[in-house]
Order: C-alpha cells, then sequence, then structure tokens
C-alpha cells in the first residue's frame, strides 16, 4: 500500500505540533522545516481544522496547535480519515473479479495493515524519535 502525500504531510504536521504542544505555530514555519509548499499545508491543515485534530486561531499572533494530546490521537483513524481510496488493486474492471481469492486476501492484509496501525498514537510516533528537529530544514525556528 502507498500512503498519499496528502497523508504524509498531516503525518508531518501532527508531528512537528506534538513535539511542542501548547506552542502556536504557523503554517509558513511548518513548511519552511519541511521545505514543502506551503500552499500544499494549508489544505492539508485545514482539513485536519475540521475534523479536530487541529485547533487554529487567527490574528497576529494566531497559529495552529494540537486539539488534544497526542495520546489522543490514533494513527490508524487518521490515516482513515486522510486516504481517499484503500483500494490495493483495481478489482471492478477485471473479468475474472467475482471468482478471484485474491480480492478476499487483499482485504485481509488492508485490514492487518490498518489494525496495527490502531494501535498506535501520536505519542507513540513521538517516542520514537522525541527530537528530530536537526532533520529540518536550517531556517525553521
Amino acid at each position: 500500500m502507498h500512503l498519499t502525500r496528502y497523508t504524509d504531510y498531516a503525518m508531518r504536521v501532527l508531528l512537528y505540533l506534538g513535539r511542542q504542544p501548547e506552542k502556536l505555530c504557523s503554517i509558513a514555519e511548518i513548511s519552511g522545516a519541511y521545505a514543502i509548499s506551503q500552499n500544499h499545508l494549508m489544505k492539508v491543515v485545514s482539513d485536519l481544522v475540521g475534523a479536530g485534530y487541529l485547533e487554529s486561531a487567527r490574528g497576529r499572533h494566531g497559529g495552529i496547535r494540537l486539539a488534544r494530546p497526542p495520546e489522543q490521537i490514533n494513527v490508524g483513524a487518521l490515516i482513515r480519515h486522510t486516504e481517499e481510496d484503500f483500494e490495493l488493486v483495481e478489482c471492478s474492471s477485471c473479468l475474472i473479479a467475482s471468482a478471484c481469492g485474491l480480492t478476499s486476501m487483499l482485504d485481509e492484509a488492508l485490514a492487518a495493515f490498518l489494525e496495527v496501525l490502531n494501535g498506535y498514537t501520536l505519542a507513540d510516533v513521538l517516542a520514537r524519535q522525541p527530537d528530530f528537529s536537526r532533520f529540518l530544514h536550517q531556517t525553521a525556528s
């Protein structure tokens, strides 16, 4: 399974904010830290705010931060939220789809993949590498 860039960016935002959960950070700060498009991050952040993963504050001293503690952000749930298509193989146009045994095996494998991710929170991910700041772009604050 290949996760989309959208999911990748969502995880990056959460990881960045999870390192300093009380601090308000700007999208520009996060995009600079990862050297990725601010426009892409704006869409991701807007979605994460709407889904309750992040909270935002407008104004001169505004920004974004986690809406709940890292221990309450489930990785499996986040990926289910950010991914639109979990179909591992395009079976709808296959001539043998109704008689194929592979489809059920792939469905089982996908369920196992997601079940493993359900066992982890953002806190678990952060605990594996609590300080990854040395890997971030130099202009990050």
